[in-house]
């Protein structure tokens, strides 16, 4: 007969370890810091050291080791955890130790009782990690959203960004495979978008090489955006024609705090697409037809666009975009662009799915079309 499994309640296993530590005249809070400390960092992780070095980021660990002020650059970082003041002067990385850190064992949120302190106290830690995620974008490594907590202040968050119709800027890169169900689950409750099978190295590699042009063409887009909505200025045909151009212009509108569904903006995106529509008329213009299916597929894969100023011209765009695409190579019409759609279909938010499905079902015959819409 198979031994049953046995499941231990976590905290009833550090409370057990607490009692007997006690009694030796010791504290579990300096046991475990002891261990912590003799851990070292093993590997070749320099393509993160290089990263923290080179730009501005806050980290927010529940971690208590000091392992990511060991891959920055000392004299750059600020370790902020509880039982130390506050730094007051500015430092381009701060790491915010929510649970406590080695450098104060006391305060390291271990037992129930300590859990059960922070959950019911508003900390400077809690209001700090509020006003990170409202203020930048956030990168989860590591982490499968365990800590309730964290939980709460995520969906505090998700639910300002939905009333404000802002775009996700959360991520959760996983080495793993992640199941559709489990990302829709995510986008849905907490508007983190999943990012599967990327290993931590190779995500740090895509970033340093990609970290300089992208802060580059950030500050020109702002500029320029920022002379077209407010100074009656338009982009060039030339610009709109650059694949690019769409993604710039969305994120220089979250840059300078605009919502998509300002009339200002609705009327400028609006624009956009109808000119990315009017280029795919242009004759030889194929990639076009590809890049018009990309701008669409990103939108609805970072914002729910149903109910909102812009989902009809975003409807409407779908279904050209839908209506010119061909499964096989046919002449007057796009592969490249059924390819986007069929092999990303998955990325797009699940209730701008089924939009989409619905508007597509009710307004059009045409079979790659369908066949897209009613995949999963």
């Amino acid at each position: 007969m198979d031994t049953p499994p046995i499941f231990l309640n976590t905290t009833f296993v550090y409370i057990s370890i607490a009692i007997e530590l006690a009694k030796s005249g010791k504290k579990i809070h300096d046991e475990i810091a002891k261990y912590i400390k003799k851990i070292k960092l093993d590997g070749d992780n320099s393509v993160m050291s290089d990263f923290f070095k080179n730009n501005s980021l806050r980290i927010v660990t529940t971690n208590y080791d000091k392992f990511a002020e060991q891959l920055a650059d000392s004299e750059q970082c600020q370790s902020i955890a509880p039982g130390f003041p506050i730094p007051r002067s500015d430092a381009e990385i701060k790491v915010f130790h929510v649970h406590g850190s080695v450098d104060s064992p006391e305060n390291m949120l271990v037992t129930s009782d300590d859990y059960y302190r922070f959950m019911n106290e508003e900390s400077y830690f809690s209001r700090k990690l509020s006003t990170v995620l409202h203020e930048n974008t956030v990168v989860i490594l590591g982490y499968s959203l365990g800590d309730t907590n964290l939980k709460a202040i995520i969906s505090d968050y998700r639910g300002f960004a939905r009333d404000n119709v802002i775009g996700s800027s959360l991520f959760l890169i996983s080495k793993n495979r992640i199941n559709q169900y489990i990302k829709d689950y995510y986008s849905c409750c907490y508007g983190i978008r999943v990012l599967d099978r990327i290993h931590i190295h190779d995500f740090f590699e895509r970033l340093n090489s990609s970290m300089k042009e992208a802060n580059k063409c950030l500050k020109s887009s702002i500029e320029s955006t920022r002379k077209v909505l407010f100074k009656d200025h338009h982009f060039t045909d030339n610009y709109l024609k650059v694949e690019m151009s769409f993604f710039e212009i969305i994120a220089s509108i979250a840059a300078i705090g605009k919502s998509i569904n300002d009339p200002i903006v609705v009327e400028t995106l609006g624009k956009i697409i109808k000119k990315k529509i009017e280029f795919t008329t242009i004759s030889g213009a194929w990639e076009q037809y590809e890049h018009l299916a990309n701008w669409l597929i990103y939108l609805a894969s970072i914002l729910e666009l149903k109910k909102t100023s812009i989902e009809e011209v975003f409807l409407d765009a779908v279904l050209k975009s839908m209506e010119t695409m061909k499964q096989e190579y046919y002449i007057g019409y796009s592969w490249h662009a059924y390819t986007l759609w069929s092999t990303r279909w998955s990325r797009i938010i699940s209730s701008n799915r089924a939009m989409i499905k619905a508007y597509i079902e009710k307004n059009t015959r045409w079979s790659e079309a369908l066949d897209v819409v009613r995949d999963g």
